[in-house]
């Protein structure tokens, strides 16, 4: 009888001290024991496969979104245009001239060149040309000399041919860049080359 009373007693302890060993969440089932994870759920910090977001960039990957320009990508800009001439005004002027002037006889002929310096209507020392002088002179006068042939408003250039004489005037005019094509093709450019013969010097002196 006693053997019996104990082994009672000693099942009663071992079944308390499980109960005490084991928290009760409420629900009459054990709590999950902590850092364990049951079927169906994922850790903080984890995601499931599958659960992206379609069309958005990963951090850290350095992947552009579609469409985006990359930092280091070159664009191209185009470079400016160059400044174009403006017609000289008529009549007196300031004088001041630093040009370069090519004569041929032809298109395919030898080249003269001139070079021509003013200030204030008198050539410099620099000047190369046969008559320096008249041309700074003429120059003062009226810059509008070296503009570009043009009919005037109106009238219309006789069909006359002059000869194969070409020339070109470059460079600067009171501050104003100078690019001018002489030739001999019609009436409206042999006047415009009649007028500019002293700068042309002797050899655009052949009408």
């Amino acid at each position: 009888m006693r053997k019996q009373l104990i082994s009672v007693l000693l099942a009663l302890a071992a079944t308390g001290g499980l109960a005490a060993c084991t928290p009760n969440n409420g629900t009459g089932q054990p709590s999950a024991t902590p850092g364990s994870t049951g079927p169906g759920t994922s850790s903080p910090g984890t995601s499931s496969p599958g659960t992206g977001t379609p069309g958005t960039e990963t951090p850290g990957t350095g992947t552009p979104s579609p469409g985006s320009t990359p930092p280091d990508a070159e664009t191209t800009v185009p470079a400016p245009a160059p400044p174009s001439a403006s017609p000289l005004p008529s009549g007196p002027g300031a004088g001041d001239a630093e040009l370069s002037i090519t004569v041929k006889a032809s298109k395919d002929g030898k080249a003269v060149n001139y070079t021509l310096v003013c200030k204030d209507g008198a050539p410099m020392a620099e000047s190369q040309h046969p008559n320096a002088a008249a041309a700074c002179t003429a120059l003062k006068n009226n810059a509008a000399i070296v503009n570009a042939a043009a009919p005037p408003k109106g009238i219309s250039c006789t069909q006359q041919y002059g000869g194969p004489q070409v020339a070109t005037v470059t460079g600067e005019v009171n501050g104003t860049p100078v690019e001018t094509s002489f030739a001999l093709k019609d009436g409206c450019q042999i006047g415009a080359w009649n007028a500019a013969k002293d700068i042309l010097g002797a050899a655009g002196g052949a009408l």
